[in-house]
């Protein structure tokens, strides 16, 4: 018994000493991880994760007209079904939605784990297209001058020679770590630190801005906080005006903020909604930036942001991944653990599929095999839906 106590009371001490070390050592994110991921079971994020983060509301349109602007289902909608090396790989990355849009209707729509059209789960980085999208509002609105407009303008910590473009086109130069596995890393402390704003204007540069893509969160941060200042609105609100509601999003959605003292998004993830809302930004972007009759956004934004800025980094634009898979193509909402809006303008196609996890990169720095393996699989899908036939009277 004599024992037990001597080791109980030196683990004990252990603990203490380890927390004064994060504490004296600005670590103290390291605290609320194991509390918000790692008590919970998890070794690094989920799609679940919003009730153990302060949020802010995004607001739909409440009216009873807005059901009205549900998705229209396709004459063929779930008639073919998938293959058998599909529905194997979904229960592999544990894939909890997968739809196909052709024409702008769901041709096909699947959910596993008791998820639905209403269920919510983490964008996680598809929402830095969505900031961007906020980005070309606040430009349209003139909140913000233009893509070259300087940072500084905005935050005199900033370097003079940054630009809003920079920010959205992930050529900031920061000094930043985005390695998702190491619990000390830049990306891993903006999760989970409750004062994100205070951290994003301590960051130094390695590279002189506008030069050269190098994707990082901070980018997409800094950008929020600053379309935040400019608007002098909450990214929630903005987006709940501009898009939520005229896009006719079927549910309220939820954005993780760092804490409710501060009150800041995190404007690099964390949108908590469903595959059908999440795929109304793959086609405003698709058509232009227009939603119906309304022009959203403007078509000369939404071209710059769905094609490359630098011609040595064809994978990016502004705020959104790009491929030519196929000989396609392809603009793409990208989160870590699989989460997509993928898409195809040339065969008016969308694919969107969430999910727990993502594969391995296939002789790429911007895909892994699962986005090659839905865009494949769908495709194989479409091939084998029924011939129409004319009606004969």
């Amino acid at each position: 018994m004599t024992i037990l106590i001597y080791l109980l009371t030196g683990l004990l001490i252990l603990i203490i000493l380890g927390l004064i070390i994060l504490l004296l050592t600005g670590n103290q994110h390291i605290l609320r991880g194991i509390q918000v991921v790692y008590l919970k079971g998890y070794t690094s994020t989920y799609i679940n994760d919003w009730p153990q983060f302060d949020n802010r509301l995004i607001k739909a349109d409440a009216s009873p007209e807005n059901k009205n602007h549900q998705w229209e289902l396709a004459e063929d909608y779930n008639r073919v079904k998938p293959t058998e090396s599909l529905q194997n790989f979904h229960e592999k990355m544990g894939t909890v939605a997968f739809l196909i849009f052709k024409n702008d209707q769901i041709w096909y729509e699947d959910y596993a784990e008791g998820y639905g059209t209403e269920s919510k789960t983490n964008s996680f980085s598809m929402a830095k297209s969505i900031t961007t999208a906020l980005l070309g509002k606040a430009i349209e609105e003139g909140h913000i001058k233009s893509l070259d407009q300087k940072v500084s303008d905005f935050f005199e910590e900033i370097p003079s020679d940054l630009t809003v473009g920079d920010l959205a086109s992930m050529a900031s130069g920061m000094d930043w770590n985005e390695d998702y596995d190491n619990p000390f890393s830049s990306v891993a402390r903006i999760y989970l630190l409750k004062n994100v704003r205070k951290y994003m204007l301590s960051q130094t540069y390695k590279e002189t801005p506008g030069k050269s893509f190098e994707y990082n969160s901070g980018n997409t941060q800094l950008l929020g906080m600053l379309i935040e200042k400019a608007t002098g609105k909450h990214l929630a609100d903005y987006l709940s005006e501009h898009f939520w509601k005229p896009l006719g999003m079927q549910e309220d959605a939820l954005w993780e903020l760092d804490s409710n003292e501060s009150a800041m998004e995190k404007a690099y993830c964390c949108i908590s909604s469903n595959a059908r809302d999440f795929a109304r930004f793959g086609k405003l972007f698709k058509n232009g930036g227009k939603w119906n009759d309304k022009q959203l956004l403007s078509p000369e934004f939404v071209e710059k942001c769905i094609h490359p800025r630098f011609e040595e980094s064809p994978e990016y634009g502004y705020g959104f991944w790009l491929s030519n898979y196929r000989n396609k193509d392809i603009f793409v909402m990208q989160g870590i653990l699989g989460q997509y809006v993928i898409t195809i303008p040339e065969d008016d196609l969308m694919i969107v599929r969430l999910g727990h996890k993502r594969g391995v990169y296939r002789n790429s720095t911007a895909f892994t095999e699962d986005f090659f393996t839905y865009i494949d699989e769908a495709y194989e899908m479409l091939a084998k839906q029924p011939a129409k036939t004319e009606s004969t009277l």
